[in-house]
């Protein structure tokens, strides 16, 4: 049961245990063993992540989600009760595993990922608590495509009720390695008021390689707004069909990435504390730049994320990158 009034954002989605092996730039072949400098555990998931950024940055945040009865379960749990993340709306199930992955890190700082599905894929309609979510200003559904009995019609119907009941709705989705694509997010688009992929996801769903052309196809099957990330080169942001596609500088940073493990989810985590704080659209889209650049610079997901007033120091002192 959920122990707080109200929240800023109820985050909808996957929680994940990350075993970070870093620097992974040789992979071992059968029988022969790498040497690494390390090997940690660290919480993962789009909605888990975002939902602790936001609590860094200063929001009151809520998860909806399912995890195993098991020693990564716990984990996700303690960690979430550590940033003040409200759990009531996050279900155990005993039948299956926690979601892990085994995160490759390079020594540039990009990863690769085996991942275990595990209990994100049995989470279906009837296990989302909309008591919840009605106690929330937005409902943020972060993982789509590996969240196979909750994904397409199922995920529909919760943003068509999370509308009905009056909420503002944000969608961020992973990566298909099924290929299905908008087989599977096209029921959700016409619910959907802020729309935030990759840019490599938006090619994908969209068949476009132009920016403006991806913005218009989503604009053509219903979303309301549009911010496409573009990584180390910031954000295109479009804020109506009628207005025109804007790039934001990303924030050069002092020091090398570390880690891109949990990029994706700090800017969306910071474009929604920017709706939250009753920013612009063009300052929502440089605070997620912001919180972005944050992430990388330290190992995980989440560790890298500072305050919302150490954050807006950050923006006001730091250097955008030129395009």
């Amino acid at each position: 049961m959920s122990t707080i009034e109200n929240f800023d954002v109820a985050c909808l989605g996957i929680l994940v245990a990350d075993v970070l092996v870093k620097p992974a730039d040789t992979i071992p072949g059968a029988g022969l063993l790498e040497r690494v400098e390390r090997v940690g555990l660290y919480s993962g998931g789009c909605a888990m992540s975002a939902s602790i950024d936001m609590a860094k940055l200063g929001l009151r945040t809520a998860i909806l989600g399912k995890v195993g009865d098991d020693i990564f379960g716990g984990f996700l749990r303690s960690e979430l009760q550590k940033y003040g993340v409200d759990a009531g709306g996050l279900t155990a199930d005993e039948t299956v595993q926690t979601s892990a992955s085994v995160c490759l890190v390079s020594g540039g700082g990009e990863r690769s990922f085996l991942h275990c599905v595990g209990a994100n894929g049995s989470f279906c309609y009837d296990d989302a608590d909309f008591g919840v979510i009605s106690r929330s200003k937005i409902a943020f559904f972060a993982g789509t495509m590996l969240m196979d009995s909750f994904d397409g019609e199922p995920c529909a119907r919760a943003l068509k009720k999370a509308k009905e009941l009056g909420k503002v709705t944000a969608l961020d989705t992973a990566w298909d390695s099924k290929g299905r694509w908008m087989s599977v997010l096209g029921p959700c688009l016409p619910h959907i008021d802020y729309f935030l992929p990759s840019a490599d996801e938006a090619a994908a769903l969209s068949g476009k390689s132009d920016l403006n052309e991806m913005a218009d196809f989503f604009f053509e099957h219903g979303v309301k707004h549009v911010a496409i990330k573009k990584g180390s080169l910031g954000c295109y942001l479009r804020e109506s069909k009628n207005s025109p596609g804007i790039i934001v500088p990303a924030y050069k940073r002092a020091a090398r990435v570390l880690d891109t493990t949990g990029a994706g989810d700090a800017f969306c985590a910071g474009f929604l504390t920017g709706l939250v704080k009753g920013l612009d659209f063009i300052e929502c889209g440089k605070l997620a730049n912001a919180v972005g650049a944050h992430c990388v610079a330290a190992d995980g997901a989440t560790a890298g994320i500072k305050s919302y007033e150490e954050t807006r120091q950050f923006m006001e002192g730091c250097e955008r990158v030129t395009n």
